[in-house]
């Protein structure tokens, strides 16, 4: 039998693009991607990949790894609406903490070697940047506490089970097969789709809050790495760039790569003021080089999202809670209604 690699998440931007990695530079194995394609599409899976459009909380899991007998697991599937999880809770944990739980479990009983998971900058919380992997866990949202208790549950796992693991915090995350069609994530390419569609770039605040902006080509060969590399075992390790910026300031970086843009600035909403990490055990460890500045990375993703077709926007058709949803996210709202 050959040796298999699960993706779960593969139709997103992180997935979609390691599957495409793996099969590139690891070709003795067989990529098997599991993706419900609720927040990615079909067309960004390589047609190498064995492919099971299903939930990773489902049943169906448990078939695909007696099928496959996977080496290695990536859990990179999540709906990463930071700013949305508090209107929809529910939702929230089922996809991140259950599906996780499930993914776990099938992990141990059919002995995987590594489990690679993404978590989120967002455990951190509003806490003091840079943010480092030694600093308590302070998560402000329910997005971010779903990653934390996954995170947890991951560890109890590899004490209790020996399941063996390597907990990733990638932040910020962009490039070429991002979903820049959501109204609620993925900031850069919400630009991008407002300025195609003749809308101002919309700003929570005032803009002055700080990211750090992470190219996924840099990403790739580090990911690899938490899966094969033995430093990597039982390690939670901030992946991404160190270079921080404010929102305004990206906002007007990419005016200039587009060649145009206007810049609307809409209420706050409740967020961590500035979150950048460090990064010296993503190089230590997994050998990240954060080599690819913020233009280069905006240059490549807008010659892509040019090239797009015309997708309608997803916008939630109703929210589990209405009470507090910023005035941008009510409805009807024609600003950020399907094109």
């Amino acid at each position: 039998m050959r040796k298999s690699v699960v993706v779960t998440g593969v139709a997103g931007l992180i997935g979609s693009r390691l599957a495409d990695w793996l099969i590139d530079n690891q070709k003795e194995y067989d990529v098997i991607g599991i993706d419900n394609l609720s927040g990615g599409y079909r067309s960004n899976v390589n047609d190498k990949v064995i492919f099971y459009e299903t939930d990773c909380a489902s049943e169906e899991i448990r078939e695909i790894f007696k099928k496959h007998q996977p080496q290695y697991v990536y859990h990179l599937a999540a709906y990463a609406a930071e700013g949305l999880s508090p209107f929809i809770r529910r939702y929230n944990y089922q996809n991140n903490l259950l599906a996780t739980a499930n993914l776990v479990n099938e992990c141990i009983r059919f002995g995987v070697e590594r489990l690679v998971f993404t978590s989120s900058m967002a455990v951190y919380g509003d806490g003091e940047p840079p943010f480092d992997e030694s600093h308590q866990p302070a998560p402000i949202d329910p997005y971010g506490i779903a990653k934390y208790a996954c995170e947890m549950d991951i560890k109890v796992a590899g004490e209790q089970h020996g399941l063996d693991w390597c907990i990733i915090r990638p932040h910020n995350v962009y490039g070429i097969k991002q979903n820049i069609w959501d109204v609620y994530r993925n900031v850069l390419g919400i630009w991008m789709y407002q300025y195609l569609n003749d809308q101002p770039l919309t700003v929570f605040g005032d803009g002055s809050q700080k990211r750090a902006f992470s190219c996924i080509n840099d990403c790739l060969e580090p990911l690899w790495n938490a899966a094969s590399a033995p430093e990597a075992s039982k390690q939670i390790i901030n992946l991404g760039s160190g270079i921080e910026y404010s929102i305004k300031n990206a906002a007007e970086l990419l005016i200039d790569v587009m060649g145009g843009g206007e810049i609307q600035y809409l209420e706050q909403r409740h967020e961590v003021k500035n979150a950048h990490p460090t990064w010296e055990k993503s190089v230590e460890i997994l050998g990240f080089n954060d080599k690819t500045t913020l233009q280069e990375g905006l240059e490549e993703m807008w010659s892509w999202a040019k090239s797009q077709p015309s997708r309608e926007r997803f916008v939630w058709s109703e929210y589990e809670l209405d009470k507090g949803i910023y005035n941008f996210w009510k409805k009807p709202n024609k600003a950020f209604s399907a094109s």
